[in-house]
């Protein structure tokens, strides 16, 4: 079995990180499961497709415009190729899929966006795709439903505006909570390893212990 890749991409009006991951294969086309793609959703998808990966499943964090923008794009170009992509995402993030004021697009300047995932997670449910497994792990603060997708295999977790290296995710917009957020990273982030990857939305990866020793917003 090979081992399992992180690939990265930058983009939309904001700067997002969005990250692939996939396990190498030595024949045929790869699957890979996609975080957050935040704009160019066509682009994305026939880049992928040029490269021989295959889009299993779209994974989302949480439901703000700059982590689901590209999600149109992406399931139009695949359904003019005869494929259906699931997109799932907590289900505290419901209201937030539905509703370009909630989920910022047009307060900040954004087309109106919205997602209608066909799954919805739960804290602890731990999902396997493309022989990859990954644990929910639920961090509400940066919004309610916001949560981050920890693969023990290769010690990353994908944390999307939950946690920054040496910063938080904000929490001024709707649905956030500062005090919420800081309990969330404290009680569930900072209990897994201290070398775990952690791959933010926004910036620079970083650690667990790393934030542990170095973030000023935990102490």
């Amino acid at each position: 079995m090979g081992q399992i890749r992180v690939g990265q991409m930058v983009l939309g009006p904001v700067m997002t990180n969005s990250y692939y991951i996939y396990r190498e294969q030595t024949q045929g086309d790869t699957p890979v499961l996609l975080f957050d793609p935040p704009d160019d959703g066509e682009r994305i998808y026939e880049t992928f497709k040029s490269r021989g990966f295959v889009i299993r499943k779209i994974f989302l964090t949480h439901a703000h415009f700059d982590h689901i923008g590209g999600i149109p794009g992406i399931l139009a170009a695949a359904e003019k190729n005869g494929e259906k992509i699931p997109v799932v995402c907590p289900e505290a993030e419901r209201a937030l899929c539905g509703d370009p004021e909630l989920n910022c697009s047009l307060s900040m300047g954004y087309h109106a966006v919205t997602v209608e995932p066909d799954e919805w997670l739960q804290d602890g449910d731990v999902t396997e795709c493309a022989e990859v497994t990954l644990r929910v792990i639920a961090t509400p603060g940066h919004t309610v439903g916001s949560c981050c997708y920890y693969c023990e295999e290769a010690g990353i977790l994908i944390a999307g505006d939950t946690l920054f290296c040496e910063s938080v995710g904000r929490s001024d917009l709707p649905t956030g909570s500062m005090s919420t957020l800081v309990r969330s990273i404290r009680e569930k982030l900072f209990v897994l390893p201290d070398e775990t990857v952690v791959l933010p939305g926004h910036g620079d990866e970083t650690s667990i212990g790393d934030e542990k020793k170095y973030n000023p917003f935990l102490g």
